[in-house]
């Protein structure tokens, strides 16, 4: 498990811009539950989630036509039980960290792993997450 000292500020990027943290695996449920669009994004300490991945979540979610009902977070190595309840719901995909998953009524619709994430640039990455907003989202 990372120490808190070091994850604080990189859940905080998220937070401070609206996210909501999935703690727990009932926090999990509760998100993907009901009908609507949820956003999961599964931080983490790697460099391309601080380059690439959280920034480019920030401009789609900032720069979108539509975006998600509900923007959520958990953190790899931190949010240890959380992030293992999000990877039940998003197989077969392998665990990816960082990851972006888009549900549409509790059912993955849309998903970017680290290797989708790894030499893009935050552009791009926020280009994607458009994309599938306009598709998937009202």
């Amino acid at each position: 498990m990372y120490p808190e000292e070091i994850v604080i500020p990189m859940k905080e990027e998220l937070t401070e811009n609206g996210f909501t943290e999935l703690l727990t695996p009932g926090d999990v449920e509760n998100a993907l539950a009901g009908e609507g669009t949820t956003l999961v994004m599964i931080n983490s300490v790697c460099g391309c989630s601080a380059g690439t991945a959280r920034p480019g979540v920030l401009l789609a979610v900032a720069n979108g036509s539509k975006r998600p009902d509900k923007l959520t977070t958990s953190f790899a190595g931190f949010d240890i039980d959380a992030v293992k309840k999000v990877r039940e719901h998003l197989l077969p995909y392998p665990p990816s960290s960082p990851a972006i998953a888009l549900f549409k009524d509790g059912k993955l619709v849309h998903f970017i792993e680290r290797h989708n994430i790894e030499g893009r640039s935050a552009q791009m990455i926020a280009q994607n997450l458009m994309s599938a907003f306009d598709q998937y989202c009202n």
